[in-house]
């Protein structure tokens, strides 16, 4: 069979300067689609869109990874804004947002990084704590820090040990959206990763940055389960 079609948010960063260039971009840094690829699958980089169309974008595709990037617009989950939290994001909230409705409403296999983990969550009514501190040090660099599984969960069940992973967060998971569970804290109890527990939907979301490490194995579970979707008879 064909390798899985993997859908991956990218994101537009005005004034970017590149070569002779200096021109509004849309992007993500390529550890995402090498995480894909070196799990199996098959990248396509999908650019802002009318909320309008995330269905059928979705409909020629077989999993979706929504990547990490800026705050989520507090009034999503009707907060007021934190000073510490930054500017809105509004065409990519309410892209992302009807891209995970879409993959939820399609059963599609559904991974959220660090961001995409929170646009999960608020998707299904959650909210989140507008500010932490110990989640990263220096502006651009990774840190690293352990994550403890849930048992029980899908999480736990690709990765049981303990695990160090690398991490650049300020914003958390605070209430649970619906149907959720968490699958995995860090040492200080902050959420590090939620799922749906339906055996039959793979929605996983994780707070570090996989595309920053070697470790594939819940890329891999992503990739098994798109895979799987691919090859079973259109209703």
């Amino acid at each position: 069979m064909p390798r899985p079609l993997i859908g991956i948010t990218t994101y537009v960063e005005e004034s970017t300067r590149y070569r002779v260039w200096d021109l509004d971009t849309a992007l993500v840094p390529t550890g995402y689609y090498e995480l894909v690829q070196a799990a199996g699958g098959a990248a396509v980089l999908l650019p802002p869109d009318g909320p309008g169309a995330a269905a059928e974008v979705l409909s020629r595709l077989d999993g979706l990874v929504v990547a990490g990037g800026p705050d989520m617009d507090p009034v999503l989950y009707g907060a007021a804004r934190d000073s510490r939290t930054g500017p809105p994001a509004t065409v990519r909230d309410e892209w992302e947002l009807a891209l995970i409705s879409a993959a939820l409403e399609a059963d599609m296999p559904l991974l959220g990084i660090c961001r995409g983990m929170q646009a999960l969550n608020v998707a299904l009514g959650g909210s989140l704590v507008q500010h932490i501190d110990g989640h990263f040090e220096t502006p651009g660099t990774f840190s690293w820090h352990p994550v403890r599984p849930v048992p029980g969960t899908r999480y736990a069940a690709l990765v049981p040990e303990e695990a160090e992973v690398p991490t650049y967060h300020h914003q958390a998971v605070e209430r649970l959206g619906s149907g959720l569970v968490v699958s995995a804290h860090a040492v200080d109890g902050t959420v590090e990763a939620i799922e749906l527990p339906d055996p039959d939907r793979w929605v996983v979301g994780v707070q570090w940055h996989p595309e920053r490490d070697k470790d594939t194995r819940v890329m891999a579970s992503l990739i098994e389960a798109a895979t799987a979707r691919a090859a079973a008879p259109v209703p």
